[in-house]
């Protein structure tokens, strides 16, 4: 049975977030074709009408996460214009962002993982990356641009590291006490 070329476009997409969603939990490594597409409602021939290759899809699935990331934070920044700098780090340094591993923050989730990855992916990543440096360095307000850039870094590097480290470990009271350290020294950071 032929699909239409609107359908067609549809599943792709829901191939893309559902690819995105499953990485983040997996790891690229750790899901095969065959589970994507049938998290995808889909068969895992019509993988091959619409991507290139596993790489072409986890790229593509990696912007969709970190366009999402991204406007997770322009959320938290939109429902407290009072203290931006604030709830984006009470967002991303929370308990409940700690647990979402289908929807968070995929530097965290497939970070190591993307290192290994090819020029596609990499390059996605960093696209990202480059989208929260931007964000956070607005937010740091520092008159001198260079200075801003480099606390944005040393503020992002920050928050991935803690929330990475809050992930690896068993104890609830660790995990929280890495992230109630992590806001301190960004809030220090970043002079807010």
């Amino acid at each position: 049975m032929r699909v239409s070329r609107i359908q067609a476009e549809e599943n792709r997409q829901n191939v893309i977030n559902v690819a995105s969603r499953l990485f983040r939990e997996r790891g690229f490594d750790g899901i095969g074709l065959k589970d994507l597409m049938e998290g995808a409602g889909l068969t895992q021939g019509a993988f091959y009408k619409q991507f290139e290759s596993k790489e072409d899809l986890a790229a593509q699935a990696s912007r969709r996460a970190l366009e999402s990331a991204s406007q997770r934070w322009s959320t938290a920044i939109a429902e407290n214009p009072d203290d931006p700098f604030g709830a984006v780090i009470a967002f991303y340094l929370s308990a409940g962002h700690r647990e979402e591993k289908l929807d968070g923050c995929p530097v965290v989730a497939l970070g190591s993982d993307a290192a290994r990855q090819g020029r596609e992916v990499k390059a996605a990543f960093e696209a990202g990356i480059k989208e929260y440096l931007e964000i956070l360095g607005r937010l740091i307000a520092e008159t001198d641009t260079e200075s801003a850039s480099c606390k944005a870094m040393a503020v992002l590097s920050t928050m991935v590291g803690a929330l990475t480290l809050s992930r690896a470990v068993n104890d609830p009271d660790l995990a929280r006490a890495i992230l109630d350290a992590a806001v301190e020294q960004v809030r220090e950071a970043a002079a807010v």
